[in-house]
């Protein structure tokens, strides 16, 4: 990974959205799962700080044997961001405002579906139960798949 790395697997990953309450917290999950020996947390941009998850996407996740239970929505800050391997964001506005707030990040903020697309995973928030379904295919596929190149050692994640 660039940007300084730690070494041995242990990778500090940040997955960030909007309001912290559906796609970036199941993301986060969905690679604590496929990377344990990664530190994995999420946030938001404009956090929705201190609700838990949304009920539909909590629904549909548990219904897929992920929980989001324990989950707390938290603002992003630069600082944050800055104690972070990778920050893997949901849509290319989310890197541009993260590297307009902290342009030291630039080389570690990638969409999180970058390996499956780049195409940007959509927000569920407030719409019908399918659209969270969907996500939750786009984000499983997208966390295999830096499982798969963070399980690889991948040095650029250009490459």
């Amino acid at each position: 990974m660039s940007g300084g790395a730690s070494t041995g697997g242990e990778n500090r990953i940040l997955v960030v959205c909007v309001g912290n309450i559906c796609r970036s917290p199941l993301g986060e999950r969905l690679l604590r799962a496929t990377l344990p020996t990664s530190t994995v947390s999420s946030a938001g941009i404009a956090a929705l700080t201190g609700r838990g998850p949304n009920e539909t996407t909590a629904r549909v996740a548990a219904a897929r044997g992920v929980s989001l239970a324990d989950h707390v929505a938290r603002q992003f800050t630069s600082s944050m961001g800055a104690g972070q391997d990778l920050v893997l964001v949901m849509e290319p506005w989310h890197r541009r405002t993260i590297i307009a707030d902290a342009p030291q990040l630039q080389g570690r903020v990638m969409l999180f579906d970058h390996w499956t697309g780049a195409r940007a995973i959509p927000d569920p928030y407030r719409r019908p139960e399918s659209v969270h379904a969907a996500v939750f295919d786009m984000l499983i596929q997208g966390a295999d798949a830096w499982a798969s190149r963070i399980g690889q050692g991948i040095s650029d994640p250009d490459d």
